[in-house]
């Protein structure tokens, strides 16, 4: 009998979770009932943030409660203190689907025990150029990696009764003027690069709500904009509210026209006072308001905002599950990019590690919305981290510096004794945020202070703080070793000290073509924007837009396209052990393919492997990409050891988007199917005959 209540109770939990992602018929009823109920006032009222900017407004008579909304793709924020997980690049560097979700759980409990009922992440944007200053909060330059990261940690937070927001849609890739620039593209680019991950979080993950980006599209801005909003979302299925970015708001007829449903932070430009009006003159109908009051109270009723406190008493805001989330996380993130074999760590008492940098005793983050304030006992710096080795590699503490200033009467001496130094750079909240991009370049003396150490250790393994490529040319070719660390939350310091002792083997995979220089990337061209139209007769200014020149061929997809040979390729991550693939076999199955190979682990050491399988079409009747990643999987090898790894390819792998029929086409004829560890290191190649 208990067994089977235990197994009752997890089916209830279960079901639970499945219909707090799924806006049901009877949630739309319920919905339209209380808007029958709400008076003319109280329906408009509700179509902009409440109370502090950060929540619904609540309607007391009709028990309509304020739903509590938190900043955060990293973590829960906003007059509170809470875990900080490794950054949205890390989640995808880690392309471990499990990891991403369990991050997702974490914030859902961490929201939950604060009582905040929506979760304004994950940002899905596409990585399409180093300098923008949001891409540590995103998930890289492919669409579908992009896709399968956003699905899971949406199903991860929404697994709680949470609701998650994917934003910002749409073409949000820099931060520079984004309030006035136009991200100008063609349909067929927006629909194979940049609407995959907000289609996928729809359709996969039943997202609850979606907020709209800053810029304009095409001359249009985004909330207004009902090509974008009616046009696309609403026809994937989307049943959730709409919500606009703080601020991004700039008319009272456009953003009623254009499908948007909540005004954060406030009504600015949908209140009573300029909404009436309209009502009155007929210029809009009651039934416009009607139906965005039930996008945003059936959201609501679904996740069951209506019928319980938002508020989990039985979690601590201090979860010792949300803590080991994050390092999870932080462990399968780190990409190591180059290693002479300094890496790992020699063990021993003799072995001294100098641990120094700007970023060798703090745990740096982006900034702006996406900064969390973890908890000042939970941080583990760098140097906490290989402390907490042990003897085994012991760490060599030098003198106080200023302004990162080494080359003192003892200091020199240690880094020049030391058995490896290890020297961590990089960017942080106030070199990398939201509303700047940033510099291409490290940080003033950065450069500088790595090539002092290279001067007088051979040994030396350079950890980056970054949320994307950064110029390595000054001193890539003097180091032994270079790690992206990414932002990889409170405990990246012990996370980092575990892979940089072989404790783990590193498995991190780049989410991004690392090109090697800003002009090397086709997108250098038209990432700027362009203010100004010449004619014959005059020279005028317009607002200000920037072209995407390059369509479909962004990042990897742009290697082969234009000739270009990247520093690092899409994909690409080394390890402390060896990977052989062999045995390649694909099977038609359901609408697509079954795709198994075999890897076996050759080298010394327990490891990872990211396998990546691309297709890529011979003879194309249209242009397209040499390949394109339609599947990975990354599977756990003890050394010695063997995996057989199955991935499935639908038919939609296949396709590309047909810009005559506005949809999604297919073409008969002859398909590679490429697997490999990297896009340009590809282990074995199949055919298959559509």
């Amino acid at each position: 009998m208990k067994r089977l209540l235990f197994v009752a109770a997890l089916l209830a939990v279960s079901f639970a979770c499945i219909d707090a992602q799924t806006i049901t018929q009877a949630d739309k009823d319920r919905a339209a009932g209380l808007v029958k109920q709400m008076t003319l006032k109280e329906k408009i009222n509700f179509l902009g943030g409440a109370i502090d900017g950060f929540h619904t407004l609540p309607i007391p008579r009709l028990g309509i409660p304020a739903v509590r909304m938190s900043d955060g793709p990293q973590g829960v924020r906003n007059k509170t203190k809470s875990t900080l997980y490794p950054c949205g690049i890390a989640a995808a560097a880690s392309w471990n689907r499990n990891a991403v979700y369990g991050m997702g759980e974490g914030i859902g409990q961490d929201a939950k025990a604060r009582g905040v009922g929506i979760m304004l992440g994950p940002g899905v944007n596409i990585y399409r150029y180093a300098l923008n200053g949001r891409n540590f909060e995103y998930f890289g330059e492919d669409p579908f990696l992009a896709s399968e990261t956003a699905v899971s940690y949406i199903k991860g937070v929404q697994s709680e009764g949470v609701i998650s927001t994917v934003k910002h849609f749409a073409l949000n890739n820099s931060e520079f003027n984004r309030h006035s620039l136009s991200s100008n593209a063609d349909e067929r680019t927006i629909n194979e690069i940049y609407f995959p991950a907000f289609r996928a979080a729809v359709e996969k993950a039943h997202v609850g709500a979606v907020m709209t980006s800053y810029n304009l599209i095409n001359g249009v801005h985004a909330p207004e904009d009902p090509w974008l909003i009616k046009g696309n979302l609403r026809k994937w299925g989307f049943d959730g509210m709409v919500m606009s970015d703080w601020g991004s708001t700039y008319s009272v007829l456009g953003c009623i026209n254009g499908g948007l449903d909540l005004e954060m932070p406030h009504a600015y430009v949908m209140n009573y006072d300029l909404i009436k009006p309209l009502l009155d003159n007929g210029v809009v109908t009651e039934s416009q308001i009607d139906e965005k009051v039930c996008h945003i109270l059936q959201t609501l009723i679904a996740f069951g905002f209506l019928d319980k406190d938002a508020k989990d008493a039985t979690i601590p805001e201090d979860c010792e599950s949300s803590r080991q989330f994050s390092y999870d996380l932080a462990l399968e993130a780190p990409v190591l990019l180059k290693n002479d074999g300094v890496l790992p760590l020699k063990q021993g008492r003799r072995n001294k590690i100098v641990v120094l940098g700007p970023d060798a005793c703090n745990v740096p983050i982006g900034g702006g919305s996406g900064a969390v304030h973890p908890y000042p006992s939970r941080m583990i710096s760098l140097f906490k981290g290989m402390e907490s080795l042990g003897k085994k590699y012991p760490v060599q503490p030098l003198y106080p510096v200023k302004d990162n200033d080494y080359d003192t009467p003892q200091n020199v001496k240690a880094i020049e004794n030391a058995s490896a130094v290890v020297v961590a750079v990089g960017f942080d909240k106030d070199t990398e945020q939201e509303a700047l991009d940033r510099t291409y370049s490290l940080p003033e003396g950065q450069d500088s202070l790595i090539n002092f150490v290279a001067g007088h250790n051979d040994h030396v393994v350079v950890v980056v703080y970054s949320g994307g490529e950064v110029d390595l040319s000054k001193w890539g070719d003097k180091v032994s070793a270079i790690m992206m660390a990414w932002y990889p939350g409170q405990t990246g310091g012990l996370a980092i000290a575990d892979l940089l002792s072989g404790r783990v083997s590193p498995s991190g995979k780049l989410p991004f073509t690392f090109w090697g220089s800003e002009k090397k990337n086709p997108v250098s061209e038209s990432y700027y924007a362009k203010q100004e139209v010449k004619s014959d007769r005059e020279t005028y200014k317009i607002y200000a837009y920037t072209e995407y020149t390059e369509g479909i061929f962004v990042g990897y997809r742009g290697v082969e396209h234009f000739g270009i040979k990247p520093l690092y390729p899409f994909g690409y991550g080394l390890s402390y052990t060896a990977f052989g693939y062999s045995d390649p076999d694909v099977e038609p199955s359901g609408d697509g393919f079954d795709v198994s190979f075999n890897i076996k682990n050759e080298g010394k050491y327990d490891g990872s492997e990211t396998a990546q399988v691309y297709v890529s079409p011979v003879n194309p009747g249209i242009i397209r990409p040499a390949k394109e990643l339609k599947g990975y999987d990354k599977v756990k090898i003890a050394k010695g050891g063997n995996a057989s790894v199955k991935i499935h390819l639908p038919r939609q792998a296949f396709a590309y988007y047909d810009v005559n029929s506005h949809g999604w086409k297919v073409d008969p004829g002859k398909y590679r199917i490429l697997v490999g560890s990297s896009s340009e290191n590809i282990k074995l190649q199949v055919e298959v005959d559509l």
